[in-house]
């Protein structure tokens, strides 16, 4: 079983960067997909960028070009790296693994408990 927990989260102004970490327990170097989801207060959680095993991303239309997924196989760890920090992207961010690749996922969904993003003015 996948244990995820994530860190980094904190209080950022805008425009500035911010980088979370989240530790897998088991392997992540083959077979799942890591993503980065968010939920801001009374809103839906929402998908904010993806890795593959094999190296391949997407990314939300909202972060494209200011956000970068990766990962460290070796420390079984992916990491989301925040520049340009905007209001809206408060929010608790959340990492999550499932099996597959980009185009097609299956089985357990597993996800950490969340660390908080707060961006002010």
């Amino acid at each position: 079983q996948v244990q995820l927990v994530e860190s980094g989260g904190g209080l950022v102004q805008t425009g500035g960067s911010l980088r979370l970490s989240c530790a897998a327990s088991g392997s992540i170097s083959s077979g799942y997909v890591m993503g980065w989801y968010r939920q801001a207060p009374g809103k839906q959680r929402e998908l904010v960028a993806r890795i593959a095993s094999g190296g391949n991303t997407d990314y939300a239309e909202s972060v494209k070009g200011r956000f970068i997924i990766s990962s460290d196989n070796a420390k079984n760890t992916v990491y989301l790296q925040m520049n340009s920090l905007k209001l809206e992207d408060t929010a608790v961010y959340y990492c999550n693994a499932r099996r597959g690749t980009l185009s097609l996922q299956y089985g357990v969904i597993f996800w950490g408990k969340g660390t908080l993003v707060t961006v002010s003015p």
